[in-house]
C-alpha cells in the first residue's frame, strides 16, 4: 500500500473536523485495527464486545 494517503480516496473530514478513513483504505490496509472505524469493511471482527454489537446493529441501519 502506498504511504501517501489521497484525500477524498483515501479519507475525508466529516462534519466535526475528524478525520473518517474510507472502506477503500481499510481493503487495502488488509485488516481490522480494533479502533470500531465507521467504513470498516471487516465486521469490526477486532472490536471486543459489546462496543462490536453496536457498531454491527448501527451499520445495518
Amino acid at each position: 500500500m502506498n504511504s501517501a494517503l489521497k484525500k477524498g480516496i483515501d479519507y475525508y473530514f466529516d462534519r466535526d473536523g475528524c478525520m473518517v478513513l474510507t472502506e477503500k483504505y481499510h481493503l487495502e490496509r488488509g485488516y481490522c485495527c480494533g479502533y470500531g472505524c465507521r467504513h470498516c469493511p471487516y465486521d469490526y471482527e477486532k472490536v471486543a464486545e459489546p462496543k462490536r454489537s453496536e457498531l454491527c446493529q448501527k451499520k445495518k441501519k
